[in-house]
């Protein structure tokens, strides 16, 4: 049975689920914690926190004065998110588990736990805003107030009936205030660090948990004249845009690389200048980098994506937009474009007036209008800017 005034919060451990909660409460909601474990591989292991979180989301339901079940999700995570992270890094692109995790555990599994104990919302502690459009009648996936903690990117897979079940009472308030507030009650964790990285690796190094899942197969490192100029591990270990791990940063420029990075105007041109991951390609197991941030290899004016989701639920009008293709990322400026791909599944095209930088198959591009996240789909290819060393 429906409780009309019943919301179910996903506590975390972290200040913002805590304060989501509070808030909620203020409000005059009934305010029930669900702590969600979704990863156990690594119980004994230093680099898991999920038995940490657990005690400090149970000693802010202590103080909040609110009850906590401890729900675990680990084999939904498994079969639904942590599987196809391993495929898409075995295919040698770069998936975001954050994403999936968020659209098939945190806004599915948990949301239908949360129906089942009665609940009529859910509450997250994201840094994002929903709003009821009245003239259309669809619910909005809106950025959070704070811009330096905006967290749209990664739920823009949520669809209307996920977004008509959840609030984001945090997505209203800049990071500051939430910490304020976190003090002025007197939660336990008012100060704990944000956490960082993706949820089941922690703080541990990411080619040694990699390794535990994805064979090596190690080929050469090429420069854009050809040269091999060492050895990479396996192409699943490297991402586009990389720079640090590559093994080659005392290696010196030579012939046309040199010139068209001194025509560029790049001080120290050579041995100074760093190396970056620019293309992967898996036929020939081969890792391609390039000298300079700005190297042609490295900018691409257009980008292809499938697996499409939009939050009306329908596809936005062929326009001028913005998009993100990584987190953290300034709005850029492109015109949409619908495709319809080979195997007859719906795709889209996006044209930005400025190359982006280092555009990674497997990572999403993600559309916006002002404040409203439209949806997005995941990068499959990108096309590069023409340079004389092509």
């Amino acid at each position: 049975m429906s409780h009309p005034n019943r919301v179910v919060v996903g506590l975390s451990g972290g200040v913002d689920s805590a304060v989501t909660a509070h808030l909620l409460k203020q409000q005059g909601y009934e305010v029930i914690g669900i702590f969600m474990k979704n990863w156990e591989d690594d119980d004994d292991s230093e680099y898991c926190s999920s038995n940490v979180d657990f005690v400090d989301a149970a000693a802010v339901a202590d103080v909040l004065g609110i009850e906590i079940e401890h729900v675990n999700f680990a084999a939904d995570y498994k079969d639904r998110v942590f599987s196809e992270f391993v495929r898409e890094y075995q295919a040698g692109r770069t998936p975001n588990p954050d994403i999936l995790c968020n659209a098939e555990i945190k806004f599915k599994s948990f949301l239908d736990h949360a129906m089942r104990l009665g609940a009529e919302k859910i509450a997250t502690g994201h840094y994002a805003r929903v709003r009821l459009n009245a003239a259309t009648g669809r619910h909005e996936l809106l950025k959070g107030l704070d811009p330096s903690k905006d967290q749209s990117y990664f739920l823009h897979r949520l669809n209307q009936a996920q977004l008509s079940k959840t609030l984001f009472p945090v997505g209203e308030l800049h990071k500051t205030e939430v910490r304020r507030i976190a003090e002025e009650i007197g939660l336990p964790n008012a100060r704990k660090k944000d956490s960082t990285g993706i949820c089941f690796i922690g703080e541990r190094p990411f080619r040694e948990f990699l390794n535990r899942y994805i064979s090596k197969e190690p080929g050469p490192i090429k420069d854009p004249s050809g040269r091999t100029i060492g050895q990479h591990v396996g192409l699943s270990f490297y991402t586009l845009g990389q720079r640090q791990g590559l093994g080659i940063g005392g290696i010196k420029a030579k012939g046309a690389d040199m010139k068209a990075l001194q025509a560029r105007g790049l001080r120290g041109a050579g041995e100074h200048t760093p190396w970056f991951v620019a293309r992967k390609d898996i036929p020939n197991n081969t890792l391609w980098v390039v000298q300079g941030h700005d190297h042609p290899w490295l900018l691409s004016p257009q980008l292809q994506a499938t697996d499409v989701s939009w939050c009306a639920g329908t596809d936005p009008t062929p326009s001028s937009y913005a998009a993100k293709t990584r987190y953290r990322q300034t709005d850029a400026p492109c015109d949409l474009q619908a495709l319809s791909m080979p195997d007859g599944s719906a795709g889209f095209e996006l044209s930005f007036s400025d190359p982006q930088w280092a555009v990674t198959p497997g990572q999403s591009a993600v559309l916006y209008d002002g404040e409203v996240c439209l949806g997005g789909g995941v990068i499959q290819s990108a096309s590069a800017c023409p340079s004389k060393t092509d």
